[in-house]
C-alpha cells in the first residue's frame, strides 16, 4: 500500500512538495513513479525512479520537478518547483516491482497511492 502526503493549492511558479511511503518493501527491484492525471488530458508518468537510482522525467517537467528516494523510509518523493496552471491534476505515486523501463501506462504500476490534488492559480 502506498500512502500520500503533500499537495494543495498554490500560485503559478510556486512550490510544493509530495510524499509517498509504502507500508512494507514492494520487491528488491522495484520502481516508483509520480503519475500526474489532469482533466481531459491523458495520464502522464512525470517521473520515475528504480531500485538503482536511474531517474527518468517527462520532458514536461524536466529542470522543474525533482524526484528522490528514501529507501530507509520505504520513501518516496516529488519536489515540484515553478509549477503551472495547467498543470493543475491529481498527482499519483505509483508502484511495481522491476524497473522502470517503458512503464509508461496505468496497467504498468500494481500499486498506487490515493493521491493528492495540485492546484496552481494563476
Amino acid at each position: 500500500q502506498l500512502v500520500q502526503a503533500g499537495g494543495g493549492s498554490v500560485p503559478a511558479d510556486g512550490s510544493l512538495l509530495l510524499t509517498c511511503a509504502a507500508t512494507r518493501p514492494i520487491a528488491s527491484s522495484s520502481c516508483m513513479a509520480w503519475v500526474r492525471r489532469a482533466p481531459g488530458k491523458e495520464l502522464e508518468v512525470v517521473a520515475k525512479v528504480d531500485s538503482e537510482g536511474m531517474i527518468t522525467y517527462a520532458d514536461s517537467v524536466k529542470g522543474r520537478f525533482t524526484i528522490s528516494q528514501d529507501k530507509a523510509k520505504l520513501a518516496v518523493y516529488l519536489q515540484m518547483s515553478g509549477l503551472k496552471p495547467e498543470g493543475s491534476a491529481m498527482d499519483y505515486c505509483a508502484g511495481s516491482g522491476g524497473n522502470c523501463y517503458r512503464r509508461e501506462k496505468e496497467r504498468d504500476f500494481a500499486l498506487w497511492g490515493q493521491g493528492s490534488q495540485v492546484t496552481v492559480f494563476s
